[in-house]
């Protein structure tokens, strides 16, 4: 055998060890990741993200913000118009939820609660009243007077609930309120449930309003993030 045939069957019989070895780490990797795509655990606490019959779109909006609360409701009211306008659609077709966490929780409270602590409220997250420059005593998200004085442009919370939309308000940051409205006289634990009996119609409590955004889009929600 000649020189240039022995390189040349050495060179041969390396390359197949090479991918013998690359196949054997492949199949390795494979059997660790399992071979499947990543599917998120399910959990009894979120099964309600499911009831949406009949619904063909889901869409959940984050509002972490004064601002973003009030645009969120402006989101969800385009939303229905264009199901109905540009997909001859109807409310029932799309699926709304929007998330009131940190500082756009206070907006998942009814007027009797703004009514008590809306002074408090407002000041803690810098929201004044647009007309009187003052901090307000009504939950003015549910006043269609304000137009284009305020980001949800004369949409109320009211107004888009009854076509749909649901909301999630965030427990962790209602526990954060509960404890700053006690400092200045008060108890925590009973203002705590004071707020979460007076939340807005079409709303329910969860963990974290972080909990809610991320295990909706598990769900299938497309996400919209409305700061």
């Amino acid at each position: 055998m000649s020189e240039t045939t022995r390189t040349r069957r050495s060179m041969l019989v390396g390359l197949g060890a090479a991918a013998a070895a690359t196949a054997v780490a492949a199949g390795t990797a494979s059997a660790q990741t399992g071979g499947t795509a990543f599917r998120p655990t399910r959990h009894p606490e979120d099964s309600w993200l499911d009831a949406a019959p009949g619904a063909k779109h889901r869409v959940v909006i984050d509002a972490p913000t004064p601002h973003g609360a009030g645009e969120a409701v402006l989101f969800a009211n385009n939303l229905y118009d264009q199901t109905k306008n540009a997909y001859k659609g109807t409310e029932k077709d799309i699926a709304i939820l929007i998330v009131l966490r940190h500082f756009g929780t206070p907006f998942g409270f009814n007027d009797a609660i703004w009514a008590k602590y809306g002074k408090a409220m407002a000041t803690m997250i810098q929201f004044t009243d647009p007309k009187t420059k003052q901090t307000p005593t009504t939950n003015l998200f549910n006043s269609s007077a304000y137009g284009m004085d305020l980001p949800t442009l004369g949409n109320t919370l009211d107004q888009v609930q009854k076509l749909g939309t649901r909301y999630a308000i965030c427990d962790a940051a209602t526990h954060f309120f509960a404890m700053q409205l006690a400092a200045s006289g008060g108890n925590a634990d009973a203002i705590y449930k004071e707020l979460v009996a007076n939340i807005i119609p079409g709303s329910r409590m969860v963990s974290a309003g972080v909990v809610g955004v991320t295990r909706a889009q598990e769900y299938g929600y497309s996400l919209i993030y409305s700061v």
